[in-house]
């Protein structure tokens, strides 16, 4: 029987770099929030958007060395268990630095692009299909509970579109769920930039350069981006 865990991390940035500050889960009716000193200090940056300071995490345990450390490490990494988060490359990442690896995960995300192929949805990030999809949850954004809790609901939301759509039962969902969210997500439109709201493919034929640029920019930073550079050297053949 598979055990779906929905969990989130708050960190010090969003990038290769940076490290876990807060982590919080839910499976079944367990709930779980903890803070934790990082290694590193939290910049300001990162406060002004999860509001988790320095001096909050001032005799904090680092994760590590917490009590709760080797539970999460033997719930997460349980044969059975299946770890759901958005944007999983993330914050799978920043648990890998704790020595958690779980063997099954789902992306929220990577599944709200697939089940959106023609590209209707303008964003992907958590809050926004909160507040699109209209999901019934009382929960404080960017903090690690809170977008769990959220969380639970979009995979809820998705799971059934994905059921009702290709006529699976529950656990051939969840099946092809992990199967989808285990490779990088062919990304068919840019958000952003001179070509924002423009497809790859139009790109390639007007302005094949600077796809190439975007690329080079993608390899180039130390922030997780693995959707982008697969769709990049897709659709340039590299």
């Amino acid at each position: 029987m598979q055990k779906i865990i929905f969990f989130d991390t708050e960190t010090t940035g969003n990038t290769e770099k940076d490290f876990l500050c807060q982590i919080a889960y839910k499976t079944g009716d367990e709930n779980f929030n903890g803070l934790y000193k990082p290694p590193v200090k939290i910049p300001p940056e990162a406060s002004a958007v999860h509001h988790i300071t320095n001096k909050m995490l001032e005799g904090k345990p680092a994760f590590s060395e917490s009590s709760n450390s080797k539970k999460i490490k033997e719930l997460f990494e349980d044969e059975n268990s299946v770890v759901v988060a958005h944007n999983a490359t993330f914050d799978l990442m920043i648990i890998k630095k704790e020595n958690i690896i779980p063997k099954n995960f789902i992306c929220t995300l990577r599944l709200a692009r697939h089940l959106d192929p023609e590209g209707k949805i303008e964003k992907y990030n958590l809050q926004y299909l909160r507040y699109l999809l209209d999901l019934d949850v009382e929960a404080t954004a960017h903090d690690a509970l809170g977008d769990v809790l959220v969380l639970e609901k979009l995979f809820e939301r998705l799971k059934t579109k994905m059921t009702e759509s290709e006529n699976l039962t529950e656990e051939q969902a969840i099946n092809k769920m992990i199967e989808i969210s285990s490779h990088p997500s062919l990304l068919r439109h840019i958000p952003f930039g001179k070509h924002n709201g423009k497809t790859v493919e139009e790109v390639l034929r007007v302005d094949p350069g600077y796809l190439e640029w975007l690329l080079k920019q993608k390899l180039e930073s130390d922030q997780i981006d693995e959707d982008w550079i697969y769709t990049l050297k897709y659709y340039l053949n590299k």
